[in-house]
Order: structure tokens, then C-alpha cells, then sequence
């Protein structure tokens, strides 16, 4: 019989439109990179570095249809944004039995590209999205959005994980930038919550909806602009 001060995790550990831990392509990569019979610290940390340096962090790939927004889209483009990024690894580990849910907040990156500042109009990212995943009796914040290649490019540190502690942004690099700040909490929720990120994307940015066309006429890599100091 469950204690009573036992929360219930249903909700955070069935398959979601978004976070589609029933999906083929999300059951295996998940199986493929833990075992169930681990604890929730070891599937967790597993997980978490799988889905951080195996898919890449393009803000530029801002598919923002259903489709584009699902975990398993995140598998089939072998890249994504930190929304769809902390998807994926909520699913990942629903599939292995660890309770996972999606957090939000509003973050300045003061060391984004000129592209993507000019691009978006502000240094502000709305809806930035992580991953909360319950171990050892508590929530803690997962955020697997840049993967090492880009963090080694750009000269800020990787976000680490151990399974005991939050992970979330540096807030200077390697070389005492002022890096990211944390401006609003915007909470979290069993799955995604596509049409409050839409109307929060359309407020803040007039322009969003086209980002995708336009970085890709540019041609742009966001990997490679950060290491040129672009």
C-alpha cells in the first residue's frame, strides 16, 4: 500500500502527445542507452548525456508543428532546440519507469550569435525548456539542450549532471562572461505546452513563425557561428 505523502506520478510516467514515450524510435534509443533494472540515478544520468551529445542543439531547426515538437522528431532530425531536447529526454525516461516532467522558464543569453539575436530581436529566450525528472524522492532539473561540441566551440562550460543536484545554465563561461540569467519561472507540466509557448513566441516575437525559412536561406549554423565568434 503507498504512504500517503507518496505524490502521484501517473501523469509523469504515461506516454504524452509530446513527450511520446510510447513511440518506437523513443522506446529504443531509450533501451539502447540504459537498462530498466538500474536505479532511477543511473537511467537518469545515462539519459541525460545521451540526449546532450547526441542530438545536436540547433535554435535555427524551430519546427514548431505538432510533429516538430515531439520527442521522436527529435530522434528522426538527430537535432532540436531545448524545447523539444527536454522532450525527449522526459520520454526517454518515462519508457524506463523514472518519472519525468517538462519545466519552463524565460532566460537571457547574453552571449548568443548576432544572427540569432538579430534574428529573434532580443537576447531574451521565452519558454526555454528543461527536463525535471523525480530521483531519490525529489524533482531535480535536467537540461540537456547544448550539446559538448557546441559548449567547447562557444568557451562555456557543458552542464553536467549526476543524478543528486540540478542542472541548469552557467551563468558565466570559462572565461567570466556574464553568460545566462534566469528572468521568469514559468513552471511545469506532465507534457508540452504548445499553445501556451505559441502565444508567449507570438507576443515576444513578431517574427517567429518564419525563423526556420529564414536561417535556412541564410544557410545558418548556429555550432558554427558560435565558434567563429560570430
Amino acid at each position: 500500500m503507498p504512504l500517503q505523502n507518496t505524490p502521484d506520478m501517473s501523469a509523469y510516467l504515461a506516454p504524452g502527445r509530446f513527450a511520446d514515450s510510447d513511440h518506437p524510435a523513443v522506446v529504443a534509443f531509450a533501451r539502447r542507452v540504459a537498462d530498466p533494472a538500474m536505479s532511477a540515478r543511473e537511467i537518469a544520468v545515462k539519459l541525460y548525456y545521451a540526449v546532450r551529445d547526441e542530438f545536436m542543439y540547433d535554435p535555427y531547426y524551430f519546427d514548431t508543428s505538432e510533429q516538430g515538437l515531439k520527442a521522436s522528431h527529435v530522434i528522426a532530425a538527430g537535432r532540436g532546440f531545448c524545447v523539444p531536447k527536454a522532450a525527449l529526454l522526459a520520454a526517454a525516461a518515462r519508457v524506463l519507469g523514472v518519472p519525468a516532467r517538462l519545466g519552463y522558464a524565460d532566460v537571457r543569453n547574453h552571449l548568443t550569435s548576432k544572427r540569432l539575436y538579430d534574428m529573434m530581436g532580443t537576447d531574451l529566450f521565452v519558454f526555454h525548456g528543461y527536463t525535471e525528472l523525480w530521483i531519490d524522492g525529489q524533482w531535480l532539473k535536467a537540461t540537456p539542450a547544448f550539446n559538448r561540441s557546441l559548449c567547447e566551440k562557444a568557451g562555456i562550460h557543458p552542464l553536467e549532471f549526476d543524478g543528486s543536484a540540478d542542472s541548469v545554465f552557467h551563468e558565466f563561461d570559462v572565461s567570466g562572461r556574464r553568460h545566462m540569467e534566469y528572468v521568469r519561472d514559468r513552471g511545469s507540466y506532465a507534457d508540452l505546452p504548445r499553445e501556451e509557448l505559441l502565444k508567449a513566441w507570438s507576443e515576444h516575437y513578431k517574427s517567429f513563425s518564419e525563423w526556420g525559412q529564414v536561417a535556412a536561406e541564410a544557410g545558418a549554423d548556429f555550432e558554427k557561428e558560435v565558434g567563429a565568434g560570430a
